[in-house]
């Protein structure tokens, strides 16, 4: 059941192009149907041409006109064969290709819109060996389907019952055929099934494994273990190809003892078909269209095999493929959520409630307001709550009480993609594509102006490091910014959120990983960045939110303090307090030549 669902699933992909599938599909049943007549009209044709030529030529002129009528009727059946089969071949490939690229293209999108727990759960190398896998897979079963399967299923279907109607006798030896043939593929299917599961499984690893390599080539290269990541990547090798023989002995078991039964029906349609023409109770152009048909018919049936052997091998990846797409975002638009069109930025958290794992809450009765405008800051220790309480103004997770107002409007009642379009991030490691600086900062708004991509660089300080470049603006990245250092991707993240203009903004630990000369450089950037948005400014680094209108103190998901930074750094033993006393009493030690190691 499993097998037909996965199929039927790839067939369905055709929709959008039914019709043209529709007319390819009648074309493969044409064929087929010229596939029954030729048999037939070539032993009716024997028959005619068996009968005794009589001296006087009686019948003579009648065995002609018949003989050049069904000859005439074959011509024609040909014809149309003909015409089907270039219909076949000018188009099905064609199609093939369409769709393939149509399904990557869906799959890409849909895991894009996955939330940040699917991806931190799935390596990526896995995924993009899914996506190619699978729709090089449906590429091939598409192809097939319409210059194979389609046919061959018509053909067993229209065969056995033509075939029990010329001779009921041998037409049992072609169904006990057809038996031995399901049999033999129903035993191997169900034995081998776990087995190429776990193959696939080591090939889903062979990818993980080698997506880490090539994204961590310095850490590679740096702690000398190219010789062991080889080593390892051979074990995984190994054991993949332990899974894989025992089931291809199966299969290829399979392919001799179904030839052997094909080449014992063949003798038997010979034997039995002889026998009965010695007692006069069918005709030699009988056995021969009863010969076309078993052979045709064997023929049809190793051809399904095939379709089974490969449909079998590539049904897991087919599955994983499926399962990826079938993958739902806990994050999904309400029914009847409105365009949130620009927004102001007051924000409120009212009593919101988050865990991840439904056991161990992240944060916990979150609630405060911030004005447009305004800047507040999140400080805390490690696992506070800090980030996840932007997640969810974000929606990249929703919580389970509680709700989260911007302007008064639930979060939720509005597009995820409207929300969003409204916040700007800026992360402690800014990401950047393998693309051209100009293109990174299009990531704001990809319809902004060249000019107004100068202008948003100008504003982050990145404009006069861009011009040191090679080519500028027009200056490839490389892959995750290897060719750029920390500051300068902060400067080019920045200058990408002001392109974007949003009304709020996000600062994540936007400037912990810098030297303090890159930092205050940075620090310019981000306060033309800041200003005239509502801002919320994650932090390890409290020197960087002494300006900040509220300061929230998370621990343990709770807000534990909240206030200015003066007024917070006067508690007596409050978590503030000790942490900024314990960052500039460190800070102190370090100007004092100290090397901070305990």
């Amino acid at each position: 059941m499993e097998f037909l669902r996965i199929y039927g699933r790839v067939l369905g992909l055709l929709e959008p192009e039914k019709r043209l599938a529709a007319v390819l599909a009648a074309a493969n049943i044409a064929l087929a149907g010229v596939g029954f007549i030729e048999p037939l009209l070539f032993g009716r044709i024997i028959d005619v041409l068996s009968v005794p030529v009589t001296a006087t030529g009686t019948g003579n002129a009648a065995a002609w006109s018949d003989t050049i009528r069904l000859l005439l009727l074959w011509g024609v059946a040909g014809l149309g064969g003909i015409i089907a089969g270039i219909l076949v071949a000018l188009h099905a490939d064609r199609l093939a290709h369409r769709r393939r690229l149509a399904a990557m293209a869906l799959y890409f999108e849909h895991v894009l819109s996955l939330p940040a727990a699917f991806h931190s759960a799935t390596h990526s190398g896995t995924l993009l060996k899914v996506m190619l896998n699978g729709t090089d897979n449906l590429f091939g079963l598409w192809l097939a389907f319409f210059r194979e399967h389609l046919s061959t299923f018509v053909a067993v279907l229209a065969l056995l019952p033509l075939s029990l109607y010329l001779n009921w006798r041998l037409g049992l030896l072609l169904i006990a055929l057809i038996v031995v043939f399901a049999a033999v593929s129903a035993i191997v299917v169900v034995k081998t099934e776990t087995a190429q599961a776990k193959v696939e499984g080591y090939h889903s690893e062979l990818a993980a494994r080698a997506g880490d390599a090539l994204g961590n080539v310095v850490l590679v290269q740096s702690f000398v273990r190219l010789a062991l990541e080889a080593r390892e990547l051979a074990a995984v090798m190994e054991r993949l190809l332990k899974a894989q023989y025992p089931v291809l002995n199966l299969w290829a078991l399979m392919t001799v003892l179904s030839r052997m039964a094909a080449t014992i029906t063949i003798i038997a349609i010979f034997v039995l078909g002889s026998w009965l023409h010695l007692q006069g109770q069918t005709s030699v152009g009988e056995i021969v269209s009863f010969m076309g048909f078993a052979t045709m018919l064997i023929g049809r049936l190793e051809a399904a095999m095939g379709f089974v052997s490969r449909m079998f091998f590539q049904m897991h990846s087919l599955g994983e493929f499926f399962t990826v797409l079938d993958t739902q975002s806990a994050v999904r638009d309400r029914p009847g959520a409105r365009d949130a069109g620009v927004l102001r930025g007051a924000v409120a958290f009212e009593q919101v409630t988050l865990s991840y794992d439904g056991r161990r809450p992240a944060v916990t009765d979150l609630t405060f307001a911030a004005e447009a405008g305004q800047t507040v800051a999140l400080v805390g220790p490690t696992g506070s709550g800090k980030s996840s309480s932007m997640a969810l103004l974000s929606r990249l997770w929703d919580p389970q009480s509680g709700r989260i107002l911007i302007d008064g409007t639930d979060i939720r009642d509005v597009t995820v993609e409207s929300l969003r379009r409204n916040i700007g991030v800026v992360f402690q490691d800014s990401a950047v594509f393998r693309r051209s600086i100009a293109d990174n900062i299009h990531i704001g708004r990809p319809e902004a102006s060249d000019a107004e991509v100068e202008q948003a660089a100008r504003l982050a300080e990145a404009h006069d490091f861009i011009l040191r470049q090679p080519d500028g603006y027009a200056t490839l990245v490389g892959e995750r910014g290897v060719n750029l250092s920390g500051g300068e991707r902060q400067r080019i993240a920045i200058a990408r959120a002001l392109l974007k203009n949003p009304p709020l903004l996000i600062l994540d630990e936007a400037t912990s990983a810098l030297d303090a000369a890159t930092e205050a450089r940075i620090q310019k950037a981000l306060d033309a960045l800041m200003r005239g948005r509502t801002t919320f400014i994650i932090a390890h680094r409290l020197a960087t939110v002494r300006r900040a209108d509220l300061i929230l103190v998370l621990d343990h998901g709770r807000i534990v303090e909240r206030g200015r930074f003066d007024d917070l750094a006067a508690v007596p033993d409050g978590l503030f307090a000790g942490l900024v006393q314990s960052q500039f009493a460190n800070a102190q030690y370090k100007a004092a030549g100290g090397d901070g190691s305990g």
